[in-house]
């Protein structure tokens, strides 16, 4: 399927429950905003109109005639911004906005009734294929990260491998440990039991935000698809701690780990988060079950950063999967654009950059990644992401240089909804199929200390 195959063909409205009523009152009321073009996709200068309405329980129209709401546009989240108010009429209310130049036009609506506060986003994309990223290509980066990855290669993997119990009696399961620059790689591996040598493609699974254990679950559920299955955790940690053991460390040690080292690219908290993908790439490349031609990562929000991370550093990888990817466009604000996670760069009280987190910036952007990545991409999008704004995700996507596809959830905010979810387990799985359709014409990687000379 092509672009506008992959959008969401379901019904647009976006629904927002409203705040939490007063005591006695009714049921909660839908606020709902949906555009006039069901795929959500217009050309630059044309009227976009959306239609706000509420609903109430079973989604039933309420008599809702002379209720005022404000409503603001801006380009996903920044100015312009245009404000005003909408009087509901015969149930509807029509907000109509334009914008000059390739972007997200979000339709904000707020207002009360029956007691009941009310709030809602909706998003439009224009002309999302011709954004433009504001993040330039520093001249060294591939050199800077060869010196990096030149410096992992000279650590020794020396991977332990502790077997553990599996819910799933056709799997076996591995607590992993290995050797990285500085923190080690840990995660849990998972293979079907009995596996011949060079029989399974390997999928590597990296995480979002946050502090916690890799998930056993997660990789037993791609495992049991049948491939060589490693979950990665961000930071290198224990698996299998009890709960307060990550929640004290999310609290304490990595409360800040995001802006942790960032006035250098030497220092940054994220070039050890991106080398221990490398490894986690080399601990996966060095089993004997792997079928030495497939090689694919996936992960969402901070985990679809490191997927694109890991296509562009690394040469083996065949296929990788970014859902709402973080880490894009971190100089977006000072283009007056939209930054995405973790918003890296701060700003002095006369709105100036700081000059050396700018500089390390450019260093660990998925914009740059992008520009360097050959692997075929597939990616989703929430039109109503202001985690990581569509406008971001777009100007990552747009830099590409493989084959890619991209799945517009017109609905989502910071999340994977189901449709995204299979959407991009469909296309790993299709992936896969291709590469073995291939397998007789299309070489393997013979022996495992080959696989890490693919990088570039």
């Amino acid at each position: 399927m092509g672009y506008f195959q992959k959008t969401l063909l379901s019904s647009l409205a976006l629904t927002i429950l409203a705040g939490k009523p007063n005591a006695g009152a009714a049921d909660p009321v839908q606020l709902k905003i949906s555009q006039d073009r069901k795929l959500a996709v217009y050309q630059v200068n044309e009227e976009v109109n959306f239609s706000v309405s509420l609903k109430g329980k079973n989604k039933i129209p309420v008599n809702s005639d002379g209720t005022t709401l404000r409503w603001k546009l801006t380009k996903d989240g920044l100015p312009p911004i245009r404000e005003g108010e909408v009087t509901l009429q015969n149930g509807t209310g029509i907000i109509t906005g334009t914008l000059s130049s390739p972007g997200f036009l979000q339709c904000e609506v707020t207002g009360t009734f029956e007691g009941q506060n009310l709030k809602g986003l909706a998003g439009a994309a224009v002309e999302p294929l011709n954004i433009v990223p504001t993040q330039t290509l520093p001249d060294d980066f591939q050199l800077f990260w060869a010196e990096q990855k030149a410096k992992l290669d000279a650590v020794p993997i020396e991977a332990k491998m502790t077997p553990i119990a599996c819910a799933v009696p056709e799997l076996e399961a591995f607590d992993i440990q290995a050797n990285c620059l500085g923190q080690p790689i840990s995660g849990y591996l998972v293979r079907p039991k009995e596996a011949k040598s060079k029989s399974l493609p390997a999928i590597l699974s990296v995480h979002g935000a946050g502090v916690t254990s890799s998930s056993l679950e997660n990789a037993s559920t791609w495992a049991s698809l049948g491939m060589l299955s490693l979950d990665l955790n961000a930071h290198g940690l224990p698996n299998g701690k009890p709960q307060e053991f990550y929640d004290q460390l999310r609290s304490g040690e990595y409360k800040n780990y995001r802006t942790r080292g960032r006035d250098s690219r030497e220092t940054t908290y994220f070039l050890g988060m991106f080398l221990r993908v490398l490894r986690g790439l080399d601990f996966l490349t060095t089993q004997p079950e792997w079928d030495g031609r497939t090689l694919i990562v996936r992960g969402s929000s901070q985990g679809g950063a490191q997927a694109i991370a890991a296509a562009g550093l690394d040469q083996r990888v065949t296929f990788f999967v970014a859902g709402v990817p973080a880490m894009c466009e971190h100089s977006g604000a000072i283009g007056n654009q939209p930054t995405g996670w973790p918003k890296l760069i701060p700003f002095d009280a006369q709105g100036k950059p700081n000059p050396k987190v700018t500089e390390t910036a450019r260093y660990i952007d998925m914009v740059n990644f992008a520009r360097i990545a050959t692997a075929p991409a597939y990616f989703t999008v929430g039109f109503i992401d202001t985690t990581c704004p569509p406008t971001t995700v777009y100007a990552a996507y747009n830099s590409l240089r493989g084959p890619k596809e991209i799945f517009n959830d017109i609905e989502a905010g910071h999340i994977n909804r189901k449709e995204a979810v299979a959407h991009m387990r469909e296309a790993i799985l299709q992936h896969i199929k291709g590469q073995a359709q291939q397998s007789a014409t299309k070489p393997s990687i013979a022996k495992p200390e080959q696989a890490r000379q693919g990088r570039l």
